[in-house]
């Protein structure tokens, strides 16, 4: 659900120097927080019960228990800009369709989704998760731009395919590098992963750019959230209780996410200084998590920080042998790795993303346009009724 609202928010943000909401296209790129079926689509890796349960009722290739916020994006796109509610609401509209995902007639007319669970800003190597990388990615975009220009002079494939005009036009997202931090855990110190951070941003910034070459004009950047709220690494690297901060989370972790996130935002600046007829737009999702996972009760959670699906019990319920939906023999024992009877009540959902109704808060929040830089909370051009 937080993959749907979010997405809603990238679609209408004001933006400095626009009052234009009604983008025609939005070409997302990232990594599991936003990968609607790219991963899966690769036949790189299969997904089963009980992910996509609360709305699909079956997996959908969606990292989560409900819908990516580029699902909920997409089908927005198309509702007009005058009925708020009503854009909430459409949720019988076509889905954002993943670049790889070719079965069945894909819509790419209102843009496309590059995103892969487990990429990463740096290029992949022999060991990544997801061999599709920003730079990848990127590569995608363009080949995939340079088809519709050839099946433009056709047209036949005008309902399936961007207008030629719509690359300049529309929205482009970026929520990646969580990877890129958390991965380099396992093989480096704390001190090799803070001064690698401006390696990986320049990366970014270069594919950032040769999108800008491509027309690329509408920027709507994601920062990375506590990473050492996460179970995953929690079960991994806090077994030391001096390594954990007063929340429970790891420190280190912390550290550098917040330290990535201030140079991608010193980034975001230096983006719109270079390239004077851009947009873009900054946006805190650090802050955002780290006040829900503080104060979870205060928003009807229970769990801050154990997972809802996954095996092992208090404290995080996770553990790296046997992840959520999987059943594996333990110690000569079969065990499952089960969701919780009720995910309402934990603000994670597999030890590594955020449930339905967590990420319901953060969309929410980010909505509000207060975690936004710019901030837009005097611009927006809807009314939103606010859960939380």
């Amino acid at each position: 659900m937080f993959l749907h609202f979010l997405f809603l928010a990238s679609i209408f943000t004001p933006y400095v120097k626009s009052t234009d909401f009604n983008y025609p296209a939005v070409f997302n790129f990232g990594d599991s927080n936003s990968d609607t079926g790219e991963l899966v689509a690769s036949g790189l890796e299969s997904m089963g019960p009980p992910y996509g349960q609360t709305y699909f009722q079956k997996p959908s290739g969606r990292y989560c228990d409900d819908l990516a916020n580029v699902s909920f994006g997409s089908s927005l796109v198309r509702s007009p800009v005058t009925d708020t509610m009503q854009m909430v609401d459409a949720m019988d509209l076509p889905f954002l369709n993943p670049y790889l995902d070719a079965v069945g007639a894909p819509m790419f007319r209102r843009g496309n989704n590059f995103a892969a669970a487990g990429s990463t800003i740096l290029p992949a190597t022999a060991t990544s998760v997801s061999p599709f990388s920003f730079g990848i990615q990127v590569v995608q975009f363009l080949r995939f731009k340079n088809k519709v220009k050839d099946l433009a002079k056709s047209r036949k494939f005008d309902k399936y395919i961007p207008g030629q005009d719509f690359f300049g036009k529309a929205l482009y997202m970026f929520d990646i590098g969580q990877n890129d931090l958390a991965g380099a855990f396992y093989s480096k110190t704390l001190d090799q992963i803070l001064a690698s951070i401006p390696y990986i941003l320049q990366e970014f910034e270069a594919g950032i750019k040769k999108l800008y070459d491509e027309g690329a004009r509408y920027f709507w950047i994601h920062n990375t959230g506590p990473l050492g709220c996460l179970p995953q690494n929690i079960a991994k690297f806090g077994s030391d209780p001096t390594k954990l901060d007063s929340l429970g989370c790891v420190s280190a972790h912390n550290q550098a996410a917040q330290l990535f996130n201030l140079q991608l935002h010193a980034l975001t600046k230096k983006l719109m200084g270079q390239y004077g007829d851009t947009n873009v737009t900054y946006v805190d999702i650090y802050k955002v998590k780290s006040n829900l996972i503080s104060n979870y009760s205060r928003y009807g959670f229970e769990q801050p920080i154990m997972a809802c699906c996954g095996y092992g019990g208090a404290p995080v319920n996770y553990d790296s042998r046997v992840v959520c939906g999987q059943t594996k023999i333990i110690n000569g024992t079969s065990v499952t790795a089960n969701a919780c009877d009720d995910s309402t009540e934990y603000i994670n959902w597999d030890g590594i993303h955020y449930s339905e109704a967590a990420n319901e808060y953060v969309s929410a929040q980010i909505l509000t346009g207060k975690y936004s830089d710019p901030p837009f909370s005097d611009k927006m051009p809807f009314l939103i009724k606010l859960k939380f």
